[in-house]
C-alpha cells in the first residue's frame, strides 16, 4: 500500500469520527445526517451555527415587528400619543422583540438539548446539533407566517398552519385558541424528528422517549399560551 493510499484511509476514517455542523444538512439528508452524528466522536462547527441562528432569530423576529406583525396593541394606543412617543414606543417593540427572538433561540437549543441529555444520555453537542435543526424548522414557519399576517390580517394562533383555527371555529376562550394555536404541522414534524433520533440511537425504551418528547412540547405549548394571554397587557402596560 502506498504512503498516498495509507494518508487517504487515516484522512476519511479521520473524517469519519467528526461530524462538522451545518445548515439544513439534517433536514435535506436527515437518515444519513443522524447516523453520522451518532457514529462521530467529535463535533465541529457548533458555536459558529449557535450564534448565526441566534443572529438570524433576532433579525427575523426584527422584521416581523418592524413590519408591524404582533403591533396591534401599539396600533390601538398610538392616537393617545404624540408623534415622537409613538415612534419610540415602536422602537421599543422592534428592540423588544430581538431580544426575544434571542431567548427564543437560546431557549430553543439548550433546554430540550439539557432535558434530552438527562433522559437519554446521548452526547449534549449532539442534541444541539439536533436542536438547530429544530429551530430551522421554527423560524421557517415565522418565515411563512409573516405574508399571512400582512396580506391575510391572520393573527399566529389562527394560522392554515396550525390548529388554532380550528379552536376558534369551536372556543371563544382565548388561552384555548393560544395552546391549540402553538400546534401546527411544523412542530408535530419537530416532534417526529427529535423522538425518531432519541429513539433510535439510544438504550431507553422508544414508548418512554415518544412520551417525555411530546410533554417537553405539551408543556412548551401550555407556556406559549400563557404568554400570549398576558402579551396584550403587558404590551398595552408598557405603552399604553
Amino acid at each position: 500500500m502506498t504512503t498516498r493510499r495509507k494518508e487517504w484511509i487515516m484522512q476519511k476514517e479521520c473524517d469519519e469520527m467528526t461530524y462538522y455542523a451545518r445548515l439544513f444538512r439534517m433536514i435535506s439528508q436527515t437518515k444519513d445526517e443522524s447516523f453520522r452524528l451518532n457514529k462521530a466522536e467529535e463535533v465541529r462547527g457548533l458555536w459558529k451555527i449557535t450564534v448565526t441562528l441566534s443572529l438570524v432569530s433576532m433579525i427575523i423576529y426584527g422584521i416581523m415587528a418592524f413590519l408591524g406583525v404582533g403591533s396591534e396593541e401599539i396600533s390601538k394606543n398610538g392616537i393617545w400619543l404624540s408623534s415622537v412617543d409613538f415612534e419610540a414606543s415602536k422602537l421599543w417593540f422592534v428592540l423588544g422583540r430581538m431580544v426575544y427572538g434571542l431567548l427564543f433561540a437560546a431557549i430553543v437549543i439548550f433546554l430540550p438539548s439539557l432535558l434530552f441529555y438527562l433522559l437519554t444520555g446521548i452526547s449534549y453537542k449532539k442534541l444541539i446539533i439536533i436542536q438547530h435543526t429544530a429551530l430551522i424548522v421554527f423560524l421557517i414557519e415565522r418565515l411563512l407566517w409573516i405574508p399571512l399576517a400582512l396580506l391575510a390580517g391572520l393573527s399566529w394562533y389562527v394560522s392554515p398552519l396550525s390548529f388554532g383555527i380550528i379552536a376558534s371555529y369551536i372556543t371563544n376562550i382565548s388561552w384555548i385558541v393560544y395552546f391549540f394555536g402553538a400546534i401546527s404541522l411544523f412542530q408535530l414534524w419537530i416532534i417526529y424528528f427529535q423522538a425518531n433520533f432519541l429513539a433510535k440511537y439510544s438504550d431507553v425504551r422508544n414508548r418512554f422517549v415518544w412520551l417525555n418528547v411530546i410533554l417537553i412540547h405539551f408543556l412548551g405549548w401550555v407556556v406559549a399560551s400563557v404568554l400570549a394571554n398576558v402579551d396584550s397587557y403587558i404590551i398595552s402596560g408598557w405603552f399604553g
